[in-house]
């Protein structure tokens, strides 16, 4: 033990001296690179250069890009790929540029100080392309290499830090890395040494340590055999007593308690425990008949398991009554919904019926023998069918039962597209022969349906919405888009559309993923295929 704490000792304090080197070498380069690009700066502004900014031997700059005056990663634009970093000054419309010379940057990078045999520092561009030359690929350009390590990603979101990851090389190494960010330029640095080289003292030492911990337990053994003799017989007996109590027999353990002091009493707390145990059993038992009222009392404040069944009893007692409140809630939203509907079919039955059938009444009291009356009152008589059979249709569309639910959307979707301003695309891939979907089915994906359409409707300013409702071997699937604002699914309430949809995916045994954001809301709900009579 002391062997294995030594070695995790001195491994993870020579691992952290290597990152801290590491992080100190790095800052240095990062400090001193950013000194050169500022100082270059201030002297290409001070002395502006005279070179053109579309007049560069060394860059092809693309004649349509308007650059501003500030500091750029023009590495793409290098006709031999190596890092550029453009210095552009636009002042009354002429643009001038300068490059800082690739081999002050290298210069930094290259030093070797601290480094050991397989560390290097490197820069890395936005587009996780290597900036500087590689010292393990001297013959490769290296904007053609690709670094999208740890390091590098976790440097562009903005977290500087160190630890063992896998280099470009796929090579486990000891690395630092940070964001080197001036202007227009976004740069990750990282500071690496191969892991290999850090850990080679250490498999030196663990090679030493397990020959002396090999020595040690040849000596311990020896010394164990010697003590054996004179703690084996109690270690024997209490194995015997243990055995007996492990049948249950709990009453023939009197005639190995004599054997010492510590026996006797290690008999004594297993007694304990057995009635500890045995109060927890006939408590649990009386939970698991659900007899909340049944009293226990934890053997003391370390008695986790008592605590646990406590905690578990009062745990049932809240979950009954929440379970209470929430059957009286749907009650009462069951209720409130009833009252609701007859109260929307009441105010059409007035708003929409009424005055028809008045003007129609008083055109027949009078009797009218105009001809113009006479075909204003067909007018009034066919509104008055169409004012049924929207309600009818709002209440159960008869389409459901003759034509199936595809049909029934697909009027549905033509209606709203007329009377809302809002393009609806439904999309109808059931299985005109063969298709299994059930009535109690066709129904929920109706209501389902007219319960999103009213919620976009409402809610969400869209312009457009899509559905398509497909069928499968194994279930049929409803998919749902609009492009309206969105909302927060965390602060979805109880009695809003929302949990009136999922109610109705799950009374069918189907499942429903909801995302939603600005622009772009989608529910995808999937409803298995059951048989007729289910």
């Amino acid at each position: 033990m002391l062997s294995i704490i030594f070695y995790s000792q001195f491994s993870s304090v020579l691992q952290d001296r290597i990152l801290q080197q590491l992080d100190s070498i790095k800052t240095l380069k990062q400090i001193q690179l950013e000194r050169l690009i500022q100082s270059e700066w201030n002297d290409f502004i001070n002395i502006p250069s005279i070179s053109p900014l579309n007049d560069s031997s060394k860059l092809i700059l693309p004649k349509n890009e308007d650059f501003e005056t500030g500091i750029y990663d023009l590495t793409e634009y290098d006709i031999n790929s190596e890092l550029s970093i453009g210095l552009v000054d636009v002042e009354n419309g002429v643009s001038q540029l300068k490059t800082i010379p690739y081999n002050k940057i290298m210069s930094i990078l290259l030093e070797r100080t601290g480094m050991g045999e397989t560390g290097e520092s490197y820069l890395v561009g936005e587009n996780y392309r290597m900036r500087t030359q590689s010292r393990f690929f001297k013959d490769s350009i290296p904007n053609d290499i690709t670094v999208k390590t740890k390091g590098v990603v976790n440097a562009f979101n903005g977290k500087s830090g160190k630890g063992l990851y896998k280099d470009y090389r796929k090579v486990d190494v000891y690395g630092v890395y940070s964001l080197i960010e001036i202007q227009n330029i976004k740069l990750a640095i990282l500071s690496e040494i191969d892991k290999n080289e850090v850990e080679a003292p250490l498999r030196s030492l663990k090679r030493r340590l397990m020959g002396l911990t090999v020595l040690i337990m040849v000596i311990a053994s020896f010394i164990s055999l010697f003590f054996t003799r004179i703690i084996a017989n109690p270690i024997l007996n209490m194995k015997n007593s243990l055995k007996i109590m492990a049948d249950g027999n709990y009453r023939e353990t009197d005639k190995f308690v004599n054997n010492s002091n510590e026996i006797k009493e290690m008999f004594n707390v297993l007694d304990n425990l057995k009635r500890a145990l045995q109060g927890a059993v006939s408590f649990s038992k009386e939970i698991g008949e659900m007899n909340l009222n049944a009293d226990y009392i934890p053997k003391s404040n370390n008695d986790s398991l008592g605590k646990s069944l406590v905690k578990m009893r009062d745990k049932l007692k809240e979950f009954r009554y929440n379970e209470r409140l929430n059957r009286l809630n749907t009650k009462r939203q069951l209720v409130d919904g009833l009252e609701n509907e007859r109260r929307r079919l009441s105010r059409e039955l007035h708003d929409g019926l009424g005055p028809l059938l008045t003007s129609l009444k008083f055109c027949i009291d009078n009797k009218i023998e105009s001809k113009s009356l006479l075909q204003e009152m067909t007018g009034i008589v066919d509104e008055t069918i169409s004012e049924v059979r929207i309600m009818s249709n709002a209440l159960m569309p008869t389409t459901i039962d003759d034509f199936g639910v595809g049909a029934t959307l697909k009027n549905y979707c033509t209606n709203i597209n007329n009377t809302s301003g809002i393009l609806v695309e439904f999309e109808d891939l059931l299985k005109k022969k063969g298709g299994r979907i059930t009535k109690n089915q066709e129904i929920n994906i109706f209501r389902i349906t007219q319960e999103l359409i009213n919620n976009t409707l409402k809610h969400a300013n869209a312009q457009n919405i899509r559905i398509t409702l497909s069928e499968f071997d194994d279930f049929i699937s409803l998919f749902y888009f609009d492009d309206g604002k969105g909302f927060d699914t965390g602060s979805v309430v109880l009695g809003s559309g929302i949990i009136n949809i999922k109610e109705r995916v799950e009374i069918c045994n189907g499942k429903v993923k909801i995302d939603s954001k600005p622009k772009s809301t989608t529910f995808e709900i999937e409803l298995p295929i059951e048989n007729e009579n289910n």
